[in-house]
């Protein structure tokens, strides 16, 4: 439960104390996932972390819906060479590069070129998934009731993306079932009145 103040779980102070201690698996950059259901509380949490690490080092943010390329192209194997792209220019170059799609336009954005940080958060649906695991440090699963999450989308987007929610929720179960990510998180927390 949290309220306007922040996420309250008990899991969170692990999280934070184990910041610290992960071990980069990307080069020199430590990787942290944040996935789970449409508006389970990823973004928010990805803030929270980032709050909570004010005492560490650089840090940089993806979120899944820069990589998506529209409601066509969310759980596809373009996101997963897009993921794996981006880890590896990490890794090698030590550069975050990938170009965002500007969901207001409909088409690709100005691509973006950072140094890479020491921590690295990728955060939305899909971001667990198995292809990019072994660039991971630290993998959380953040959940919510499928009609709370589909309210805080409506809510945040809009009702203009109420007919496309039923085909992405059925397309981030399947996805979640293949890619058994939920079981594969390093913690799992619950979203449920957080945001």
């Amino acid at each position: 439960m949290v309220g306007n103040v922040g996420y309250v779980n008990q899991h969170l102070n692990q999280i934070r104390a184990a910041l610290p201690e992960l071990i980069s698996r990307c080069g020199d950059c430590v990787v942290i996932t944040i996935d789970g259901p449409a508006g389970s509380g990823k973004t928010t949490l990805a803030l929270t972390l980032l709050e909570m690490g004010r005492e560490i080092d650089s840090s940089y943010t993806i979120h899944m819906d820069e990589l998506y390329e529209g409601w066509g192209s969310t759980m596809t194997p373009t996101l997963t060479s897009k993921l794996i792209t981006i880890l590896e220019s990490v890794a090698k170059d030590e550069s975050v590069l990938f170009t965002p799609f500007n969901w207001l336009e409909n088409c690709l954005a100005t691509p973006i070129s950072v140094k890479a940080p020491k921590y690295l958060i990728i955060e939305g649906v899909g971001a667990g998934q198995s292809a990019i695991r072994k660039f991971v440090s630290l993998a959380i699963w953040i959940e919510v009731p499928e009609d709370e999450g589909l309210a805080r989308v409506l809510e945040r987007d809009g009702p203009e993306v109420a007919e496309f929610m039923p085909s992405f929720i059925e397309a981030q179960a399947a996805h979640f079932s293949k890619e058994d990510t939920k079981k594969s998180a390093d913690y799992h927390l619950s979203g449920h009145h957080t945001v």
